[in-house]
């Protein structure tokens, strides 16, 4: 049975951090790309980032580009999201997701201004 489990989120001050995780089970994890998404109240949800299997490979959004990276440990079945220089825009629930649309929980990402 495939799960993702989310952790990491919280209250964060404008140009702060946070790092986000996925633990992944129930699927060869290291044979899949894995992504990111993210949900605002009252928004459509958004692909935030992908890292490839290997995780050699990463694309981002343009919002996040350059403030966000995106890694995997395939060895732990994780893989992480590390937000940095953040914005009240980046307040959301965020994803992790497999390619076939499975997802965990979320976890919520609050960031004051």
């Amino acid at each position: 049975q495939v799960q993702l489990v989310e952790s990491g989120g919280g209250l964060v001050q404008s140009g702060g951090s946070l790092r986000l995780s996925c633990a992944a089970s129930g699927f060869t994890f290291s044979n899949y790309a894995m992504s990111w998404y993210r949900q605002a109240p009252g928004k459509e949800r958004e692909w935030v980032a992908t890292t490839s299997s290997s995780g050699f490979i990463a694309t981002y959004a343009d919002s996040v580009k350059g403030r966000f990276t995106i890694s995997r440990d395939n060895a732990k079945n994780t893989v992480y999201l590390q937000m940095n220089s953040m914005k009240p825009e980046d307040t959301a629930v965020y994803y992790c997701r497999t390619p076939a649309g499975r997802r965990g929980q979320g976890t919520q990402v609050t960031v004051s201004s």
